[in-house]
């Protein structure tokens, strides 16, 4: 049975994807480069990373990345990796293999055409067997404790604009067989707020077996649609078992306080839990509400005993609805 580890296990390299020119990021495609190449370079100082790039880009994100990151002659639409990429399990052979889960740009609200074939042509450039899903999800809709729990959102698999007539206990079928797991805990989430349908990775992590990190809104913020997602989501995990049985330790850690922020979009993504686990480090966006930034650093610093926490601002790409997490995929090592 293939079995997909947790983040929190060695890798083999960190996949990023470098944004194209003409890419749907328009005038602020320069500026978000910035941000790629800065996590880029600073996960390249704990593990292997290669950026994705077709032939017109490959230049630009040498010259910006510098020799410690590699390029990989993988044309992309955009730079979110944990989506369009594959998922990296162990196969039952103990070899890698990847799962292909078919990305369509979150339900067919973006164009991507070179990105719904990312996949696949990393895995053959990588020599990864490739495993076809036979329903449609993307990376950050996954999160799993490497032992057997997985954690989902509703809203963003059991959808019409991904699986149209899939019922949850069919597609859960399907996540359990492909990623090796035995216990799914469906949180709610919600469609149609953002790009995603409320990927699992910016509400809740695990940061161990046994103990889920929750985000949620800073304090004093008016009640909204995403406080009422994080309720929700508590309260099913407050009554969860993952699958050896055990209850599950939360761990709040709210969201930066854009009042602390200035004026930011309605995309703006200030959710911590969308960091990255790398080598010996974690990788944690710096918002600017200094506050909140400290908080998540000793927060995040008290679960992952051993590692570095590093901090990276990521302006632009908080602007895009996405966060770190969102733009990195890890190959494990087997």
């Amino acid at each position: 049975m293939n079995r997909m580890p947790s983040e929190s296990l060695p890798h083999v390299r960190t996949f990023m994807g470098w944004p194209p020119a003409g890419s749907v990021w328009g005038p602020y495609t320069a500026a978000v480069r910035r941000d790629v190449a800065a996590v880029a370079r600073l996960i390249a100082e704990y593990e292997p990373v290669v950026l994705l790039a077709g032939p017109g880009d490959a230049e630009a994100a040498r010259k910006a990345c510098g020799g410690a990151v590699g390029i990989a002659a993988v044309p992309v639409d955009d730079l979110w990796l944990r989506d369009s990429g594959p998922v990296f399990v162990t196969g039952p052979d103990g070899g890698p293999a990847g799962v292909d889960f078919r990305f369509n740009g979150w339900g067919g609200k973006q164009d991507h055409p070179r990105d719904g074939l990312v996949a696949r042509r990393l895995l053959e450039e990588y020599g990864v067997p490739r495993i076809e899903a036979p329903f449609v999800a993307e990376g950050g809709s996954l999160e799993t404790d490497g032992e057997g729990t997985l954690l989902v959102t509703e809203s963003s698999l059991v959808n019409d604009n991904r699986n149209p007539g899939r019922s949850r206990a069919e597609i859960e079928g399907g996540l359990k067989e492909l990623l090796g797991v035995t216990e799914v805990i469906w949180l709610e989430g919600v469609r149609g707020e953002d790009i995603t349908d409320c990927h699992v990775d910016a509400l809740a992590r695990f940061a161990a077996p046994g103990t889920v990190v929750l985000s949620g809104p800073p304090a004093g913020a008016a009640p909204d649609v995403w406080s009422r997602v994080h309720e929700r989501a508590r309260a099913v995990l407050e009554h969860a078992t993952d699958a050896r049985g055990r209850s599950l330790e939360i761990v709040d850690l709210p969201e930066a306080d854009l009042a602390e922020l200035g004026e930011r979009g309605e995309d703006f993504l200030g959710s911590y839990v969308n960091y990255y686990v790398a080598g010996g480090a974690v990788i944690l966006p710096r918002f600017g509400d200094r506050r909140a930034d400290e908080r998540a650093a000793a927060v995040l610093r008290d679960l992952h005993p051993g590692r570095e926490v590093r901090a990276v601002e990521i302006p632009t790409l908080a602007e895009g609805g996405g966060g770190i997490h969102c733009a990195t995929q890890q190959q494990p090592a087997t």
